[in-house]
This record gives structure tokens, C-alpha cells and sequence, in this order.
């Protein structure tokens, strides 16, 4: 938990760091007040995003774990600024993302189970990060003010809090938990799409984009038709968006 937390200080720390701070405030105050937003992968492909993407993505252990293509953070550390950048926005013109790597782990709670991650490539994963980071400040205006679930800068002991403030100041004594079944395996793209429209966000370019993100091959599986990967990171804007609607 404590880790988690100074993650989501550092990213707000690197985004004023990387003078990207401005243009999120400004794409939230706008999504806040109905705005549409048509060329979003302009603002996707700035240096500064890119900059700000690479800098959260090298600070995730997650980016020591290689994808289908057998590389890590460590190959695009090797890289130039300047190559870096002009790499991610020539990806971004025609975007096709590589086989996702597919694996297994232990389920939380229940040793016993399996449950599946998907794994993009590190490319792919900092591609994500950037689409995230402008995805996120336009979704968070519309959710739900005391919706907590795959959110920055809220975790369980916000919900928590909350259940005791409605305890001692409404006199609410009844928790009711809800769980759906292998949600985010079941999750219809199409559906999803056309949530991501109504929610202002009309630039066709990123809709196919994110579209291309949903349908990535599964290595050693094939097409998914539906579903959202178990990893990533423009998905975790994109899970949010479903569970908090």
C-alpha cells in the first residue's frame, strides 16, 4: 500500500517535472464542463507526454518483464530522447501493437486458482502510458465522486473511510458487495467504444487506436472478441470508465 501510494506521488511529481501538469488540469476542466475532444493523439504524440510516459513506465517494476518481443525497460533506456520520441509518434501515425504474452499467476485469496495476465510488449506499454495520461484527466471528471476502484490518487482505505463517515453521519449499518463474474474477461469492445464516445472523447484516430489495444493477439491464443487485458495501462483508464459508469 505504501509502495502504491509514493508511485502515485512520484507521477504527479514527473508530470509538473515534464510541464504536462497544465494541459491535463486543462482537458479535465473542460471534460468537466461537456466539452468534445477530436484531436486528442496531437496532444498523445507531444514530447512532453512521451517524455512524461517513458519516466512513469521506468518507474513501474513492471517494466522489467519482457513481452513477446524479449525486451524490457532496459532496450529503450539505450535509446536516445530524440529517438525515443520520434519512435512513439511514428507508432502512433498507422498504430498496430505486437502479440501480447500471455501467463499465469496464483489467485489472491485463493492459491489454488489461476488467474491470467496479459503482458504487451515495453513498447507497447509505454504507448499505453501515453494514451493513459491523456485519457485519464477526461474520464475522471465524469466518474463518480466517491467511486474508488482503479482511480489515481484513491485507494481501498479512501472507501473505506467513506463506509465509516456514512456509519456515524447518515446511520447506515449495510454493506452490500457485488462481485461480477470474470468481469474484465467479458467485456464487449464495441460497448466499450461507444461508452468512450459518449463521454466526449470523438477523436476517431484514438477510438481506433485503443480499439487496436482491446484486440491485440494473444500469443499462442489468437484474436480476443472480447474482453480487456489484465495489464496495461491505457486499459486501467479503460476499466475504470466501465466499472464507475
Amino acid at each position: 500500500m505504501a509502495a502504491d501510494k509514493a508511485l502515485k506521488k512520484a507521477k504527479l511529481r514527473h508530470a509538473e517535472y515534464y510541464d504536462f501538469q497544465g494541459i491535463q488540469d486543462k482537458l479535465y476542466a473542460d471534460s468537466a464542463k461537456g466539452g468534445e475532444f477530436k484531436n486528442l493523439v496531437e496532444i498523445i504524440a507531444y514530447p512532453e507526454n512521451i517524455r512524461l510516459a517513458y519516466r512513469n513506465l521506468k518507474g513501474n517494476q513492471g517494466s522489467n518483464t519482457a513481452g513477446t518481443d524479449g525486451r524490457t525497460i532496459k532496450d529503450l533506456e539505450k535509446l536516445t530522447d530524440e529517438r525515443l520520441v520520434s519512435l512513439v509518434q511514428r507508432k502512433l501515425e498507422w498504430y498496430e501493437p505486437q502479440s501480447v504474452r500471455r501467463v499465469e499467476i496464483p489467485k489472491e485469496g485463493d492459491p489454488t486458482k489461476l488467474r491470467g495476465l496479459s503482458i504487451p510488449t515495453i513498447l507497447d506499454r509505454l504507448i499505453q502510458q501515453c494514451v493513459l495520461q491523456v485519457l485519464e484527466p477526461i474520464c475522471e471528471a465524469k466518474f463518480h465522486e466517491h467511486s474508488y476502484g482503479f482511480r489515481p490518487n484513491r485507494c481501498q482505505e479512501h472507501a473505506v473511510a467513506q463506509v465509516y463517515m456514512n456509519i456515524q453521519r447518515s446511520h447506515f449499518y449495510y454493506v452490500v458487495d457485488i462481485d461480477v463474474k470474470s468481469f474484465f474477461d467479458n467485456v464487449e469492445h464495441g460497448k466499450l467504444l461507444k461508452q468512450i464516445w459518449s463521454m466526449g472523447i470523438r477523436d476517431k484516430k484514438l477510438i481506433c487506436i485503443i480499439s487496436a489495444m482491446l484486440k491485440a493477439e494473444v500469443a499462442g491464443i489468437g484474436f480476443p472478441e472480447r474482453g480487456t487485458a489484465k495489464a496495461g495501462y491505457a486499459v486501467n483508464s479503460i476499466k475504470s470508465l466501465e466499472r464507475n459508469r
